[in-house]
């Protein structure tokens, strides 16, 4: 039977200062998937988070972008869910993820929270840990020529030119696989999306670069 999504999340944080962080891919991947379907964000004090209306195949459905850090994601979260009577199992949260690498991309449902604050409040928040998650990879610290940088800072920069570039690529293809989401086609989007070919990997930066 098809799965129907009627809340999209992209986490990041609020404020220019964000904007090109590590932290924010969820919401460069929603603002990418907005412009696809030729909507627009607006405020929404209520729920303390930017909104935009969309029609899914089975009626209407909200993609969001929490206003709060993201420690307390869950606040939007929980509230645009209990006023629209959205359950766990309809919510996708694109995020950043430690442990892929720039460059993958993987969609999951539930599961645990791999130390993101983000995923950790949402899931307290409502109650449940089984919303799907498009997990876009920002690669970990200690896997390169930064393994002595705390992850706190390291997700709070830029990634470098090399790395974004993968970073934008794993954005295209997980907005290529929509049409299957929208049709609540969970098993056909992620073997495409599981399936389809990378580009190769950054080469390791030379300590200090």
């Amino acid at each position: 039977m098809p799965h129907t999504f009627r809340l999209i999340v992209g986490l990041g944080n609020p404020g220019r200062e964000y904007r090109e962080t590590r932290h924010n891919a969820g919401f460069w991947w929603i603002e990418r998937l907005a412009g696809t379907l030729q909507t627009a964000f607006r405020s929404e004090s209520k729920f303390q988070a930017q909104v935009a209306p969309a029609r899914g195949s089975d009626g209407d459905m909200r993609l969001a972008m929490p206003q709060t850090f993201m420690n307390r994601s869950g606040l939007a979260v929980a509230s645009l869910a209990r006023f629209y009577r959205v359950t766990p199992a309809e919510i996708l949260v694109a995020h950043d993820e430690l442990d892929l690498k720039p460059g993958v991309v993987k969609l999951k449902q539930g599961g645990g929270n791999a130390g993101h604050n983000g995923l950790k409040d949402i899931a307290a928040a409502l109650g449940s840990g089984e919303f799907w998650r498009l997990r876009l990879g920002i690669g970990h610290p200690r896997d390169g020529a930064l393994s002595e940088q705390e992850v706190a800072d390291y997700v709070l920069h830029p990634p470098p030119g090399d790395e974004r570039v993968l970073i934008e690529d794993a954005i295209a293809r997980a907005l290529a696989i929509w049409p299957w989401l929208a049709r609540g086609e969970t098993e056909r989007a992620m073997h495409e999306l599981h399936t389809a070919p990378r580009p190769p990997a950054a080469p390791e930066r030379p300590a200090g670069t």
